[in-house]
């Protein structure tokens, strides 16, 4: 019993930091897209609002847009697409990487 204990010590001492670390890139990403997203695709990814529908922006829950891979996804964040600016001038690479896991977030069913 002891010895599972101390296991269960260990791994809470290995995983400790890793944890907040995990919920912080989470809370970037966040906040990364609710300054630069939100505006167009809604906080929930839907594209429904104001802006969203008079630039018909994607619904970034849609399947449309999670079949695309992380690269393609990374690509028209950086590059822009059709009526969605380009933001590789306004969000770093790193950030845009956890803004696309973000997304694939929004899109999972709870």
């Amino acid at each position: 019993m002891q010895a599972i204990i101390s296991r269960l010590i260990l791994a809470g001492l290995a995983l400790g930091p890793i944890l907040p670390a995990a919920a912080q890139a989470q809370d970037d990403a966040a906040k990364v897209f609710k300054t630069n997203c939100v505006l167009c695709h809604a906080a929930n990814g839907s594209g429904d609002s104001t802006a969203g529908k008079a630039l018909k922006a994607k619904d970034l829950r849609s399947p449309e847009v999670r079949k695309q891979t992380d690269a393609a996804l990374i690509e028209v964040i950086s590059k822009g697409k059709d009526k969605m600016p380009a933001f590789a001038d306004r969000i770093q690479p790193d950030d845009i990487k956890k803004v696309v896991a973000y997304v694939r977030k929004l899109g999972k069913k709870k």
